[in-house]
């Protein structure tokens, strides 16, 4: 079984550990080292994530579309993890399957939105709460247009404008693998920041998903074709629950696990994978 990835993202070393340790045979390869390595019987991960920069995807989807087409068994396809990634294309594949999703459209500096504040201002291949902005006024909005217009992301895709869901600072995120949600927590936003990326200081803490948004989730990923995917829902009401995004390389710990479970193990088992040459 092999991971197509960068080698460089630390991200990958939870899981490459935790599965070496089960006896499941995996490396973590680039595209060009992917081609190279594969062997009979071989499974491929595709866990490609947005480049740094965030005006892309890693480099590698094109080796995956060749092992594809080679007939080789691929988890997470490159056109699924373009749409996971690509947050305009997952919000138009969202709104096709009739999924709740904040309402999304491509800005430009320069350009009136359609959309009324309080709105949010983010790349389209964003990651980490990184480049995302709250606009309360239409001014505001102008202002950060403006600001990001020389951004390598914002010149190569524009920005996309999103209205906000009104959030007390905490939202589910839920990992979903082979049709099946094998983990689950809460991430809860740093004080005095409304983003809840860990990346900015945000927590998580285990929790058992309601029914509700299991359901939602399954949904949003077979809506983009993600066989590995981590779904996030931003809670409305009592009991609903919005598709905030999908993550195509979805980071997690031994926390994400349900209860009296193990994560790692509950994927190896969803996606099929067994000790030994996979």
């Amino acid at each position: 079984m092999l991971l197509i990835g960068s080698p460089s993202n630390r991200a990958h070393l939870p899981l490459l550990s935790a599965w070496t340790e089960m006896g499941i045979e995996v490396a973590l390869l680039s595209g060009t080292e992917l081609r190279l390595a594969l062997g009979g019987g071989d499974v491929v991960i595709g866990r490609l994530d947005v480049l740094p920069t965030l005006d892309g995807v890693e480099a590698g989807l094109f080796d995956l579309l060749l092992v594809e087409h080679a007939g080789v068994r691929v988890v997470n396809s490159a056109r699924s993890l373009v749409a996971a990634h690509d947050k305009l294309v997952t919000a138009r594949r969202l709104a096709r399957a009739g999924l709740p999703h904040p309402r999304t459209e491509l800005g430009r500096s320069g350009k009136a939105s359609s959309l009324r504040p309080p709105v949010v201002v983010k790349p389209r291949f964003g990651s980490w709460g990184k480049d995302v902005f709250r606009c309360e006024t239409r001014a505001e909005l102008a202002r950060v247009l403006r600001a990001v217009s020389d951004r390598s992301w914002y010149r190569r895709h524009g920005a996309l404008v999103q209205e906000l869901v009104p959030t007390s600072g905490v939202d589910l995120r839920l990992v979903i693998a082979g049709g099946t949600v094998i983990g689950a927590v809460e991430r809860i936003a740093a004080p005095g920041e409304w983003r809840t990326n860990v990346a900015l200081g945000g927590s998580v803490r285990s929790v058992d998903p309601p029914p509700q948004a299991c359901a939602l989730a399954l949904a949003a990923a077979a809506a983009l074709g993600c066989d590995f995917v981590g779904v996030d829902l931003l809670p409305v009401g009592p009991a609903g629950f919005v598709v905030l995004e999908l993550n195509g390389a979805v980071e997690f710990r031994e926390p994400y696990s349900l209860a009296g479970r193990s994560l790692y193990e509950d994927l190896a088992r969803a996606l099929r994978l067994q000790a030994g040459r996979a």
